[in-house]
């Protein structure tokens, strides 16, 4: 971790003068802030607004360079979870839980019970004196839970290194608290005074960390480069009748959704964004929208933007049992409630429905081609981001 904070020192000092010269080009930030809207009617039936603040510098996100070293040097862990979810796992109820979820085929294929307790609490507990003593936390070994698959992982094609796929959990309780006073005590440790009053999905964050349904998860995920470090305030509501519209705002408990000032030394695009997936067991399609559609081309069957300074949504697949929906920022600031709402029906579009998409052969080489952002910013972000704080202070 010594060596990943040195190195982000001496990438953002090189990208400096990058980030003077060309302050209208693209650019990708290692610090993300994104607003989720998961409409799940076929494994749960809630739906789960999410806003989560991301990012892989440890300057941006203060975990302890020992204890990120102890995680990434863990073997086989592949997040530590601090939430206070009021089930985290089964038969864990109104408790605080920090789990240690690790992935061990070889070890749950041995179907030894007391030998993958055993050895997988061995893991938690190399750990669990560092997480209490970073996050002032008193939590005690409660249980080793083994999530042998992970429904919603397979209706969303997802992983499941947090939410489970024969996952094993070593479960830590303590203390329930409640939403507003843990976002408020990890943003506090987590987040630099000077991202939480360049506001943005932080304050959105916070406004929804208030509601008594709410959940707040922090999140650390090791990869093989870099930590991803994730804060998030989520809630569910329940389906009930069948979904015409979705109001993202309004599921997030806000009238506007601002980005944040943080990143107005620059061009970053793709550090904000809301986005929505649909999944159901019938065909769904997307038959209205507020806003503008975002300008798009087609490369080797998907959707890719294709002037990010255009505000608006890239639906793809705009019907079908899953779909998804992404609101591009743009050159914009804000997004409003009108603005970020869909209209859902059965009827099939006769076109994509992206009215302004253009298909284009694989081009050979095309400076303002910005697929390659579109990937980075959709998938997480790795070391070659900007680091702001830095440059900033």
């Amino acid at each position: 971790m010594k060596n990943l904070f040195a190195l982000s020192i001496i990438f953002a000092l090189l990208m400096t003068s990058f980030v003077s010269a060309y302050a209208q080009q693209p650019q990708l930030a290692s610090y993300r802030e994104t607003a989720h809207i998961l409409v799940d009617e076929k494994v749960q039936n809630k739906t789960t607004a999410f806003i989560t603040l991301a990012s892989t510098s440890p300057v941006e996100m203060r975990v302890p360079a020992d204890l990120s070293q102890s995680i990434q040097n863990s073997a086989n862990v592949t997040s530590v979870v601090i939430t206070n979810d009021k089930s985290c796992v089964i038969g864990v109820q109104d408790q605080g839980c920090i789990l240690v979820n690790i992935i061990s085929p070889s070890l749950i294929e041995s179907y030894n019970i007391t030998t993958i307790q055993t050895e997988a609490r061995q893991v938690g507990d190399g750990l669990i004196d560092h997480i209490n003593k970073a996050f002032a936390t008193d939590a005690r070994f409660n249980n080793v839970y083994i999530n042998p698959k992970g429904q919603l992982n397979g209706a969303l094609g997802t992983s499941g290194v947090i939410s489970g796929n024969r996952t094993i959990s070593v479960v830590y309780t303590m203390s329930r608290q409640d939403s507003s006073y843990l976002f408020d005590g990890l943003s506090a440790i987590l987040i630099p005074k000077q991202i939480r009053d360049d506001g943005g999905f932080f304050n959105a964050a916070q406004t929804m960390a208030q509601d008594s349904n709410s959940t707040v998860t922090f999140a650390i995920t090791p990869s093989q480069n870099a930590l991803l470090y994730q804060l998030q305030v989520s809630k569910q509501i329940p389906i009930k009748t069948q979904i015409t519209t979705i109001k993202p705002l309004e599921l997030l408990g806000i009238s506007s959704l601002e980005r944040s000032s943080y990143f107005s030394v620059g061009f970053f695009p793709l550090n904000s964004i809301l986005d929505v997936t649909v999944i159901s067991n019938k065909t769904t399609a997307v038959t209205n929208h507020g806003g503008d559609l975002a300008p798009t081309t087609i490369k080797n069957g998907q959707k890719f933007p294709s002037d990010l300074t255009q505000a608006g949504w890239i639906i793809d697949p705009s019907y079908g049992q899953q779909i998804s929906a992404i609101y591009l920022f743009g050159k914009t600031t804000s997004v409003t409630d009108g603005q970020a709402s869909l209209t859902l029906g059965n009827s099939i579009p006769t076109t994509s429905g992206q009215g302004n998409t253009t298909s284009t052969p694989p081009p050979i080489s095309n400076p303002t081609d910005y697929s390659i952002y579109a990937l980075i910013g959709i998938v997480a972000a790795g070391g070659a981001a900007v680091y702001l704080f830095m440059k900033r202070r």
